[in-house]
């Protein structure tokens, strides 16, 4: 018997869509065989319709995200993963970490854990001995890094039902005002490190070399031009999560150690939006830290409860989307954790920005891990997560799929975890 008559002896078994390198992760229950995780070789192989390491994990409460997060990760941990909890909302990681011999990091008040969103990084390292043009690439790094920020966090904030607008003057206000407080205005050559309580205080009480910076004839135009602006950042630093973000970092990560986890569990008493907003500044410091990474550096980077930062409004929607773009020049495996497709559209209202910038993060992550959802209306051939009606497994435990490859024909699909 050759191969080609061998399928009509067994006419529905398939076989492996994925070659079997990287972490085992289960059982194909298709094909019967083992299949595999390695989100970084796949990009590699041209073979594989797949561009990205990104990984979306959509599931039903009690449907096994974490169990499979767990497990993609601690068996990537061999192949040379680290792994980066960016905000662990339930502490659902704790267990993971003390048995790996590492103590997470708690944020919340009456505790020491402190972390400045502005803070440099490793891009501040040596400043005084860079060359001028190394130094102007590290600047607009940083700077775009902290506008992202500072433009998610603006946004976030309400005015009745709308959301604060952050427009290209706020931009250049707010970089300007971060020049002056870093001292990369004047020209020094060791720039000074700033918070947002110390942005937000000089933006009150504006110079007179700001105002004119800022082409402001006065500072009462000034500041009735900035009103909006203030008041956000004034919220932000009085608000639930005065003293969490707004001061220098206590805290010194190891990162050779095989997992680090930022624990927001103290948050959760606060509400979504103020779980939200703290994912926002622990995204944008965690991807400062991962700057200059060393080549081979590679790590699996959960960003657990991610609904929560996209229902924040267009500009933190954008800021979760520049995550997202970096990681296949970072090395970094950014899983983003959610509880169904759809929620992507609760970023805004129907049609709006927001929502349409949601909905193509689906096309910056390749590989999408789907446990129980409900099947598509009959009246669309596609569900919100882009895999067609006819090509979906009626397995209840879980799917995984490659984005660019057909359902059928990938080995993680129909998987139990």
């Amino acid at each position: 018997m050759t191969s080609d008559q061998a399928g009509v002896l067994w006419p529905f078994i398939t076989g492996p869509g994925l070659p079997p390198t990287g972490a085992v992760m289960g059982i194909d229950q298709q094909s019967g065989g083992c299949f595999y995780a390695d989100p970084g070789g796949w990009v590699l192989d041209d073979s594989i319709g797949v561009t990205n390491p990104n990984v979306f994990v959509f599931g039903k409460p009690g449907r096994g995200k974490s169990a499979t997060i767990k497990a993609f990760a601690t068996r990537l941990m061999p192949f040379g993963y680290r792994t980066l909890i960016a905000g662990d909302p339930k502490d659902e990681y704790a267990p993971i970490c003390e048995a790996l011999g590492v103590e997470p990091i708690t944020v919340g008040h009456g505790l020491s854990a402190r972390i400045n969103p502005l803070a440099f990084g490793p891009l501040g390292q040596g400043w005084a001995d860079l060359p001028a043009t190394e130094a102007r690439r590290r600047v607009a790094i940083v700077f775009a890094r902290w506008l992202t920020l500072i433009r998610g966090l603006v946004g976030s904030q309400r005015i009745g039902e709308a959301r604060v607008p952050f427009g290209p003057v706020d931009e250049v206000v707010v970089k300007t005002a971060l020049a002056h407080l870093t001292g990369h205005r004047q020209g020094n050559t060791v720039l000074v490190e700033t918070t947002i309580p110390e942005l937000w205080r000089l933006l009150d009480e504006p110079t007179d070399e700001l105002v004119a910076e800022c082409r402001y004839a006065t500072t009462r135009q000034f500041l009735d031009e900035t009103r909006l602006l203030r008041d956000a950042l004034g919220q932000l630093v009085s608000g639930a999560l005065a003293g969490l973000f707004d001061g220098p970092t206590t805290i010194d990560i190891d990162w050779n150690a095989p997992i680090q986890s930022l624990s927001l569990s103290r948050l959760e008493a606060l509400g979504d939006e103020a779980v939200g907003i703290a994912l926002t500044c622990l995204n944008s410091w965690s991807r400062g830290m991962r700057e200059l990474a060393a080549p081979g550096d590679l790590r699996v980077v959960v960003r657990d409860e991610s609904w929560k930062q996209l229902r924040l409004g267009p500009e933190a929607v954008k800021s979760f989307d520049a995550d997202l773009r970096l990681s296949r020049r970072d090395g970094d495996v950014q899983v983003a954790v959610a509880h169904k497709p759809s929620d992507l559209l609760t970023a805004g209202d129907a049609g709006s920005q927001a929502v349409a910038i949601a909905k193509d993060l689906l096309h910056l992550a390749d590989t999408h891990i789907l446990h129980g959802q409900d099947p598509p209306s009959p009246t669309t051939s596609t569900d919100s997560s882009g895999c067609r009606r006819s090509n979906r497994n009626s397995s209840p435990a879980g799917r995984c799929k490659a984005r660019d490859a057909p359902c059928g024909a990938s080995e993680t699909r129909g998987t139990r975890f």
